[in-house]
């Protein structure tokens, strides 16, 4: 899951559950509630051993980079 689709879909959820209030409740109240309950979620899915697609591609891209100066190592 990229970052931009779980800060939606965090973004979503707090609508949801906030529908009956959101008439009373400016957008950006939204947001910043998001922007500070959006880390803490990342935490807990990280915690379960799930990660976010970009950190996922960075892991991969060293991976990728560690195995090819091996492979050059070996080698020489």
């Amino acid at each position: 899951m990229s970052d931009k689709d779980l800060s939606e879909a965090i973004k979503s959820i707090i609508e949801k559950e906030l529908k009956s209030f959101s008439k009373l409740i400016p957008k950006d109240i939204i947001s910043n509630i998001e922007e500070k309950i959006s880390p803490e979620i990342e935490n807990l899915i990280e915690q379960s051993g799930y990660i976010k697609k970009s950190k996922y591609k960075n892991l991969e891209r060293i991976i990728n980079d560690l195995e090819d100066r091996l492979s050059e190592l070996e080698k020489d």
